[in-house]
């Protein structure tokens, strides 16, 4: 496929905001359907944002996490699940771009190919000739419907009986996808169950999970290319945390919308602009999104500049990369919180924004990865002097 000019930043942020009435107008039937609507896929795809991290050589734009994080905000303030997806998708396609040449020209061969997947080890894999066959299910899987390939993470049994996880890449036609995304947030996201049932994966498209992890990338193509060289953590710490700085400034925005009408009832207050308390709510929870904003571009700006210059990351890096995505997630929901305390009884009407975005701020906050208590006391850790107590840096 012949390059093409790939748009700046600005232009790709101009992009997502074009996009944000689409999403607002489906947000209630994403809510209800527990995925993306064909027209947000549709509105998504037309401008581009499923190429953000696609090589350039399929037609990608290969942006760095600076502009995953502005798309993601964007995208964010018309609707938390579609920029979850979105911000997703940057990361597991970022995967595949790991993966030897041959593979990704395979990837690839479909125009805006989506990839989702994992890296949760939550089925097994048996070596046969050629390759593997894998058993097991994988949840959470954040865009399932919507691809044509799911990266998975399995484990294979040694000769000695030591556990040898593997990253691979699996056509989602060769899985079964279960509907159970029941969800009190996130709702859109149609985050589902993906099963696989003797299911072959060539040797090819198999790396160790453990090289992977040190930044043993496969792709000679690849490896002149700023962005793929970082390691995976903080790639996909940068690569989500735009979501909830988004989230931050939709709060904001819908408050704020509804405010000057609104009363404050069983006061005198006849419109809550005019209350000092609303003041105070409304001052500190712009600043509590000001700097969800700050952690999370200061971590998309280390994992920009790191790259750029090929420098090896230290695990004091790594676990301030996970520190300032735990510090977003933080400041953001404590943004959201406060505002939707301040919204009153009317905003539990499932048409008032502040709802749908605090169950989604709280739905991101509990994420394993994303989750701010276990970031804290990873980063509290090496401060201490002690090592890490987790592979996943």
């Amino acid at each position: 496929m012949a390059m093409i000019q790939a748009p700046t930043r600005d232009q790709l942020v101009r992009r997502a905001a074009d996009v944000v009435p689409v999403l607002q107008a489906n947000a209630a039937w994403t809510e209800e359907n527990r995925r993306l609507s064909p027209e947000t896929i549709e509105a998504m795809t037309d401008a581009g944002l499923f190429r953000m991290r696609t090589p350039v050589r399929y037609g990608g734009y290969e942006s760095d996490t600076q502009t995953l994080v502005q798309v993601a905000s964007e995208l964010a303030r018309g609707d938390g699940s579609a920029a979850w997806i979105a911000a997703v998708l940057t990361i597991t396609t970022w995967m595949a771009g790991l993966f030897p040449d041959e593979v990704q020209d395979e990837v690839f061969a479909t125009p805006d190919a989506r990839v989702c997947g994992t890296i949760s080890p939550s089925a097994m894999a048996a070596r046969v000739e050629g390759g593997v066959v894998v058993n097991g299910k994988w949840g959470f899987i954040s865009g399932a419907w919507h691809s044509q390939w799911q990266v998975v993470v399995a484990v294979v049994l040694s000769d000695d009986g030591a556990p040898e996880p593997i990253l691979a890449l699996v056509p989602i036609s060769d899985l079964q996808l279960i509907d159970d995304w029941h969800t009190s947030g996130l709702r859109g996201t149609g985050s589902i169950t993906t099963i696989a049932q003797d299911v072959f994966i060539p040797a090819e498209r198999i790396l160790p999970l453990g090289a992977v992890l040190t930044e043993q990338y496969a792709s000679k193509e690849n490896a002149s290319s700023a962005i793929f060289r970082s390691p995976l953590l903080p790639v996909a710490s940068a690569s989500s945390v735009g979501v909830v700085a988004g989230m931050a400034r939709a709060g904001m925005e819908a408050f704020m919308r509804r405010m000057p009408d609104r009363g404050i009832t069983y006061t005198a207050y006849t419109s809550q602009r005019e209350a000092p308390l609303t003041h105070l709510q409304v001052g500190e929870a712009s600043l509590l999104a000001d700097e969800a904003g700050f952690h999370a571009m200061r971590l998309a700006a280390t994992v920009d500049a790191k790259g750029a210059a090929g420098e090896s990351w230290t695990v004091a890096e790594r676990v301030a990369a996970r520190a300032d995505l735990g510090a977003a997630v933080d400041l953001a929901k404590r943004s959201i919180d406060l505002l939707a305390t301040a919204s009153g009884g009317s905003s539990i009407f499932s048409d008032v924004p502040i709802q749908r975005i605090t169950r989604d701020v709280n739905a991101v906050s509990l994420h394993a990865l994303m989750h701010p208590d276990t970031n804290f006391e990873l980063h509290g850790r090496i401060l201490c002097g002690l090592e890490p107590n987790t592979y996943y840096l």
